[in-house]
């Protein structure tokens, strides 16, 4: 069982004049964050990659590349690399880099990612979306199996028993498939035989289940060894020592960025009665004092049979101050307690 955090790079808004904070000192703290994430002991941590202003992280090699040497035990992962338009050789090459810096802790998680803002950037057409993201997915987990490789497709000149260089410490990078919810993302990844990452951010997170064990279903039934099984799942969350301190450290900065985002996507204005629906027993939020929390990551853990528990922190770039407070209390206070009722239930 891995008990993690996921972030995508969010700048920080001053709420009083909506000045964003300059990407530097963001990207500082960034680094300062995963180095504690790592001292107090948590297993893992993805990075996202955005191409937009409120968003510090590009390229999520780079953050990755950076606290691979400020660290020495936890996971290094993208979350997620939006393979769709970027090159899967470079991005087999940069991750083989990141995963010879750390010792072996690299780790790539693919997806489609949830903006389209790297289409127009990158020259790739959003009517061809499903298509590209098949074939560079499948040139990605080749290049992953085979060296040298030879290969032909569409959206990229072909490789003619081509060697790609540098290999990973130990010859392959994990992989991981990030998913929203459509079933077809679901079986594709168990018909490859693929750990899965489920990102759950609003509604009743039970509502996922069925979802939960279509993939487990569809992994044994194209007969992949269940040994090697994984899943899990990112929530929106945040660790605070008293959760009457909620409405000032936390609401108004995600409050803030939810509107943000859902201006561009046509959604109501976040309100604190959603906030509330999303810390209730069901809700998607994990977002509270230690007692509160753990009791929901292991509710959340047994409900899906989870090999991994990612809590997304970084939604709207709380200060930094309270970042590293709510990863102190997770690695400190939260997952103890987790991984004890966990082991227990084993």
């Amino acid at each position: 069982m891995q008990l993690g955090i996921t972030m995508f790079g969010d700048s920080r808004f001053d709420l009083a004049t909506n000045q964003i904070q300059s990407p530097e000192i963001r990207m500082k703290e960034i680094i300062e964050e995963i180095k504690l994430m790592d001292e107090v002991g948590l297993d893992y941590f993805g990075i996202g990659e955005h191409h937009r202003a409120d968003y510090v992280v590009a390229a999520p090699e780079i953050i990755l590349a950076a606290a691979a040497t400020q660290t020495q035990h936890i996971i290094l992962a993208s979350s997620v690399s939006v393979i769709s338009s970027a090159d899967p050789v470079k991005l087999f090459q940069d991750f083989a880099m990141i995963d010879l810096l750390s010792d072996g802790r690299a780790e790539i998680m693919a997806g489609r990612g949830s903006f389209t803002e790297s289409f127009p950037l990158f020259g790739y057409d959003l009517d061809q979306y499903n298509e590209i993201f098949e074939e560079k997915l499948d040139l990605l987990l080749k290049i992953n199996a085979n060296d040298p490789i030879t290969w032909k497709g569409k959206f990229r000149p072909e490789l003619n028993n081509q060697e790609i260089y540098p290999r990973p410490k130990h010859g392959k990078l994990p992989i991981w498939i990030a998913v929203g919810g459509t079933p077809q993302s679901v079986e594709r990844a168990a018909r490859l035989g693929l750990p899965v990452m489920f990102a759950i951010i609003g509604g009743h997170y039970h509502n996922f289940k069925a979802l939960f064990d279509y993939y487990r279903q569809a992994y044994q039934a194209y007969g992949h060894d269940m040994q090697n099984f994984q899943v899990g799942v990112h929530m929106h969350a945040f660790f605070v020592d008293d959760s009457q301190q909620l409405m000032n450290i936390h609401y108004p900065t995600y409050a803030a960025q939810m509107n943000r985002v859902g201006a561009t996507r046509g959604w109501p204005s976040y309100k604190p009665k959603q906030y509330e629906q999303g810390r209730s027993q069901a809700g998607h939020l994990i977002v509270g004092d230690t007692a509160y929390a753990v009791d929901k990551i292991i509710e959340v853990i047994e409900t899906f049979g989870l090999t991994r528990f990612a809590a997304h922190l970084d939604t709207g770039a709380m200060e930094h101050q309270h970042m590293m407070r709510a990863i102190e209390i997770y690695g400190t206070k939260i997952a103890p307690e987790v991984r004890k009722a966990v082991n227990k239930s084993v």
